[in-house]
């Protein structure tokens, strides 16, 4: 059965897309960035959605059209934003989304709600790969802050390392291919993406 508690999603956009050396946040296919696509998706799922950005990026003007959570802290790369969010409403769950996951769709999106754990800090899918925790479509519940927070302290900022040393309730992707994303150049030919001027 899964939790009750109110769920929240965050759009992880604040990275700085070196291997891609474009902004992945706005790659675009069928005329809609992948930020505009992935706020999209998880509002037909949750109760809010913020897009997670650091603070020079917060006047760019796709960012703009969202609410946002602005990053703390910085040189944390994606914890930044998952600690600021859970920093600033600590009393719902964050449903975590990287906006560099072109293939996520609503089928995933539904199976890790329904199958969400009601007492576990953290619900992650398995990896196709390497069968290792996905941690940027995921979901941190309120009791995770305090964990996240004791990690950062240690300076272990990796969000799978997190993951993988903490109590993660671990799910099946239904579609194995849902959470591919983009890094490189090479990348976006493979799934047809093009990026704005």
């Amino acid at each position: 059965m899964p939790a009750n508690d109110p769920v929240w999603g965050l759009v992880l956009a604040g990275g700085e897309s070196r291997r891609m050396g474009r902004d992945k946040a706005l790659l675009t296919r069928d005329g809609s960035t992948q930020l505009r696509r992935c706020v999209d998706l998880l509002e037909r799922h949750v109760d809010r959605t913020f897009v997670s950005t650091r603070p020079e990026q917060a006047e760019e003007p796709e960012r703009r059209r969202f609410e946002q959570v602005v990053d703390r802290l910085s040189g944390i790369g994606p914890m930044a934003g998952i600690l600021t969010a859970l920093e600033k409403q600590p009393d719902v769950s964050w449903l975590v989304l990287a906006c560099d996951l072109p293939n996520v769709d609503d089928a995933t999106i539904a199976f890790l709600l329904q199958n969400r754990s009601t007492d576990k800090p953290f619900t992650a899918f398995r990896s196709a790969y390497d069968d290792l925790p996905e941690p940027l479509c995921a979901i941190y519940r309120p009791e995770s802050r305090t964990i996240v927070e004791k990690f950062v302290q240690d300076r272990i900022v990796c969000p799978r390392k997190m993951l993988i040393r903490s109590d993660t309730h671990l799910l099946r992707q239904p579609d194995p291919s849902a959470l591919d994303n983009v890094n490189t150049p090479d990348d976006l030919e493979r799934v047809g993406m093009e990026v704005l001027p």
